[in-house]
């Protein structure tokens, strides 16, 4: 066959497989002998998610294997920047796609909403996969009839949930990646030891601007000072190792002290070149986070919005579960935290010439110069 023949038979049908696709949308209500028009909206809204979760699945596979190969520097960041970028143009159209899954109304829903039980949404198992792949901690999840969250699934799917977290969520990867960060502690700086001096400057700064201020009263000065705080009280848990991992201990932290300081770094130093798209890595990870507490949001509103107070047709508590996700399933809140720990920029520790320089691409161009091979 020659290449032309083999490559000419392909037919737009066919490529993307419509006849099967589009034989899918089979209303139960039609089977019952009493059709619905809205259920059609109500299944293929449900299955173009499922698509775009799919979608989801398969850019942060290959993200997680970059990630897992350790070759995430300069020379293939941008690919996992893309990729996560266009996650969260997916993750944008799934809570825009609620409005349209709004135009049915309550009484609509009802015409058919019978013949679903005991379906759910609980039974997406893309959906699980998205969240342990993105990192949400199995013993943080909140239960489903009091029962493990795999529990819904076959046994088949029950493993794939479970090979992720073996495997290493994205959480685990970004924290390892962090952690490698150089420039921490080089020659003549040791970053840690410049900001508390830094912090310290600044709390000394903003509490004599305090006490003399001519609007607050004694009482409000006291108060304000109180707020403020001092060095050890103020970033506690960043400038006590010790402090840090006893708060993850405790569940209240999850990223390793030696990762929240690279990533504090990355936050701090953000505009010297070489830390540009680390930090719009961290960047889209917090996007990320936000646009799935939105969408958890905006479904717990729908879900109020068309059933009100009634129990979901998987026996959840309906909107009252949605809500808690949303509040509860937080998956890179450590980064979120960050800002808790920035400085201005007036502020920040004067960085050594030659640190400057690396962070400056300079040491990849002498490379280069050197090596022009």
């Amino acid at each position: 066959m020659t290449k032309k023949g083999k490559y000419s038979t392909i037919h737009y049908q066919n490529y993307l497989g419509l006849d099967a696709l589009l034989d899918t949308q089979v209303l139960r209500s039609e089977q019952l002998g009493k059709p619905a028009h809205e259920e059609m909206l109500f299944i293929i809204t449900h299955q173009v998610y499922e698509l775009w979760f799919k979608q989801i699945i398969h850019e942060l596979k290959s993200v997680i294997e970059m990630f897992a190969e350790e070759k995430l520097d300069e020379r293939n960041i941008g690919s996992v920047i893309a990729r996560l970028d266009r996650v969260e143009k997916v993750m944008q159209l799934l809570i825009d796609q609620i409005g349209v899954m709004e135009t049915m109304t309550p009484l609509d829903f009802l015409d058919f909403r019978e013949y679903l039980f005991p379906a759910s949404g609980f039974q997406s198992v893309q959906f699980r996969m998205i969240e342990s792949l993105l990192g949400l901690p199995e013993d943080k999840r909140m239960t489903y009839h009091n029962q493990k969250y795999s529990s819904v699934f076959p046994e088949h799917q029950q493993k794939e949930l479970a090979d992720i977290y073996a495997n290493g969520p994205l959480f685990d990867w970004v924290n390892k990646w962090l952690e490698r960060t150089p420039f921490l502690k080089t020659k003549g700086f040791d970053f840690i030891k410049k900001y508390k001096e830094a912090v310290q400057r600044m709390i000394e700064k903003e509490t004599l601007a305090i006490r003399a201020s001519e609007y607050l009263t004694a009482a409000e000065k006291e108060k304000r000072e109180a707020m403020l705080g001092t060095t050890d009280s103020y970033f506690k848990s960043i400038l006590s190792e010790e402090n840090h991992n006893e708060l993850i201990k405790e569940g209240k932290k999850r990223l390793s002290y030696k990762a929240t300081v690279a990533a504090l770094f990355i936050n701090l130093y953000r505009d010297e070149p070489i830390l540009h798209l680390p930090f719009q890595l961290l960047t889209n990870l917090v996007d990320i986070d936000d646009l799935m507490t939105s969408w958890r949001y905006r479904h717990a509103q729908m879900v109020m919005r068309m059933l009100g107070n009634k129990i979901g047709t998987g026996g959840s508590s309906g909107h009252e579960y949605l809500n808690k996700t949303a509040e509860k399933h937080k998956i890179f809140a450590d980064f979120h935290t960050i800002s808790t720990l920035l400085i201005p920029r007036s502020q920040l520790p004067e960085l050594p010439a030659a640190l400057k320089e690396q962070l400056s691409y300079h040491f990849t161009q002498t490379e280069k110069k050197n090596n022009p091979s």
